[in-house]
């Protein structure tokens, strides 16, 4: 029990800053509007004037609960607190409900150091105006529940934000492995080339001069311990030493993602310039990033007939575009972990990567600089 206390009171505050969104300016306006028409055309309600000057004291508080939670809730439940004192009541305002706000927000952006204080500020309020006369035993429950379940449903909102980010971390880092392992394999072949040059430099040694001889056993050394470095390095992005060692696809394979006469959207594949030469980092990149667009294309794309892919390889940057004639829906406007892991990649490569609905269906473009990556 110790321990769980413990855990609760050093919960830290999440970690993103939350600035002031403008829809909570534009809720307090609608709330005050709310207030003064509710206490104009109600006729039966008790203190009229006293309710809406509460409900205006009580609105700043609106602006500063991301920020400030704790502080929002003190102030709230106090100034609450106070008002039914003075007034000998709680008020008939049904705007107020909009305290469920505080509670909520102290879970969702407060510390748990917050939470501790927050937590008897607001069961306080409650408790006084029960003891006082001012709320029914049942309505004094009822009033505990609903406080607890906003203060729960603020929990659950922070925690699955806080999974979601893991997540999306989680593709980034497994993203970077991909290309851990892509740029490997590009070292890996030159470098392994050196060390093939270096040992034919050495079967020749005796007819050159010992210099090179020297410069050649250097080259040979320096690359096969580059090799195992840079294996070890690989093996531990893993975490698996039994890890796939396929060769990676290059953007020659794109044109093996054409699917004439099988079953699904045609996938037509047209390629303007030579692929053979790209950097093997940027060539692999592309098959990935198209590959990732034609498999979302065909799973995500209703009623598409066609999908298009087209490569342009320029002087300092090679182009993609990937298209499909199916319906656009809302479902397929979120952005999905494959899009996260492709724009991570073109990132990481220097280049960009945009995706969104045009015209007639879906499109993907992506643009990788050649200068970078050679």
């Amino acid at each position: 029990m110790f321990a769980l206390l413990r855990s609760v009171w050093d919960e830290p505050r999440p970690a993103r800053a939350t600035a002031r969104p403008w829809w909570d300016q534009a809720l307090v306006a609608v709330l005050l509007a709310v207030a003064v028409l509710e206490t104009v055309l109600w006729p039966e309600m008790s203190w009229r004037v006293g309710s809406l000057v509460l409900v205006v004291v009580l609105l700043p508080f609106v602006l500063v609960r991301r920020s400030r939670p704790l502080l929002a809730v003190a102030g709230a439940f106090g100034i609450a607190a106070v008002a039914s004192l003075v007034f000998g009541g709680e008020s008939d305002l049904a705007t107020l409900v909009f305290m469920l706000l505080f509670p909520f927000s102290l879970f969702r952006w407060g510390s748990g150091r917050e939470w501790v204080w927050g937590l008897p500020v607001m069961l306080g309020k409650v408790g006084l105006s029960a003891a006082l006369g001012y709320l029914a035993p049942g309505d004094a429950v009822a009033g505990c529940a609903v406080l607890g379940t906003a203060c729960a449903v603020g929990a659950a909102v922070r925690y699955r934000g806080r999974a979601r980010a893991r997540e999306l971390e989680q593709v980034k880092l497994l993203e970077r492995e991909r290309l851990a392992r892509d740029l490997h394999d590009t070292v890996a072949h030159h470098v392994s080339a050196m060390a093939i040059r270096a040992q034919a430099g050495l079967a020749t040694a005796a007819h050159r001069p010992e210099a090179a001889t020297e410069a050649l056993a250097v080259i040979e050394s320096e690359a096969s311990r580059a090799l195992v470095e840079m294996r070890t390095m690989v093996r531990a992005l893993r975490h698996n030493d039994s890890a796939d060692l396929a060769p990676s696809p290059t953007a020659e394979d794109i044109a093996l993602l054409a699917n004439a006469g099988r079953p699904g959207p045609e996938v037509d594949v047209r390629i303007d310039g030579t692929v053979g030469d790209l950097p093997q980092s940027v060539g692999t990149a592309l098959y990935r990033l198209t590959q990732e667009s034609v498999t979302n294309a065909r799973r995500h794309a209703r009623h598409a007939t066609r999908i298009e892919v087209r490569v342009t390889v320029g002087a300092s940057s090679v182009h993609l575009r990937v298209s499909d004639d199916g319906e656009t829906s809302s479902a397929r406007a979120a952005q999905g972990h494959g899009l996260i892991g492709m724009k991570e990649r073109a990132t990481l490569l220097g280049g960009t990567c945009e995706a969104g609905p045009d015209a007639r269906g879906w499109t993907v473009t992506a643009v990788l600089p050649l200068g970078t990556a050679r």
